[in-house]
């Protein structure tokens, strides 16, 4: 019995020891700890309620801004809403009176601009008008020099007689016949008042002593012009036949008279304003 104890014993130690080296084996125990995972988050959810958070701002804001919208057609409306119908007919005239006026004041500066354009195109047509008067006055009393188309008549000393006054002036009038402009005989600028008498040695022109050769410019259509002295029967034949002078006449585009007489100066005559 002493033996079968024993063994029974040594056969309980065994028992203990293998489910102790089992415990020991085992990964729960403090030589081999177990690891434990972290739970894994769950990404989708977190997403999902940042959107959800996003949309239910954006709704709110939307909210707010059709609130303020609306609020302020239900103001607008109000105003006129609470007016009675005399105060809208008062309104609606003052309205209508405002527009006449700015009707009426836009045809006002309409008129003015127009008048304001006109004037000046008046003004400035009248310069010019005035302008041409000035010079046409100019070269026709001989107050401005001129320039232009025309011819250049040369008479020599006659030979068989005295170049006298009344076959120049006769040359002067056919020049001025055929459309002469501007004239000069010698050094005189010839005019309307011009005359030409006859002196010792020569002519008188307008109180100048002038002696021949004579020259005489005139400005104008050249080629009518030299027909007026070249015609058969004519001036030119006349001073050379009668008087036995040389006739020498020369077209150019390029006539420059600048002779050139002071204004007149009047004793009784005045502008009239």
């Amino acid at each position: 019995m002493a033996h079968r104890s024993r063994s029974d014993n040594m056969l309980e130690k065994l028992h203990n020891q293998h489910a102790q080296d089992k415990v020991n084996d085992r990964m729960e125990t403090g030589s081999f700890p177990k690891v434990r995972k972290k739970p894994r988050r769950d990404l989708n959810r977190h997403t999902n309620r940042s959107r959800l958070i996003s949309s239910i701002l954006v709704m709110f804001m939307c909210a707010l801004l059709g609130f303020a919208y609306m609020s302020q057609i239900n103001n607008t409306k109000s105003t006129y809403e609470t007016l009675d119908e005399n105060e809208l007919v008062r309104l609606l005239n003052e309205s209508n009176t405002q527009i006449s006026n700015l009707e009426q004041r836009k045809s006002q500066l309409s008129s003015q601009l127009n008048s304001l354009k006109s004037a000046a195109n008046e003004q400035e047509q009248a310069r010019k008008i005035a302008k041409q008067n000035e010079e046409t006055s100019g070269l026709i009393s001989g107050r401005l020099a001129a320039r232009g188309r025309g011819v250049t008549v040369t008479i020599s000393k006659g030979t068989s007689a005295k170049v006298d006054a009344s076959i120049m002036f006769n040359l002067i009038e056919e020049l001025r016949n055929a459309g002469a402009e501007v004239m000069a005989v010698n050094t005189v600028r010839v005019v309307a008042s011009t005359y030409i008498q006859d002196a010792d040695g020569g002519l008188v022109c307008d109180g100048i002593t002038i002696e021949p050769p004579y020259t005489v410019k005139a400005i104008g259509n050249p080629q009518e012009l030299s027909n007026a002295v070249d015609i058969a029967g004519g001036v030119g034949a006349q001073l050379q036949v009668k008087y036995g002078a040389t006739v020498d006449v020369q077209s150019s585009d390029n006539i420059i008279i600048d002779e050139v007489r002071e204004a007149t100066q009047n004793k009784y005559a005045k502008t009239v304003e």
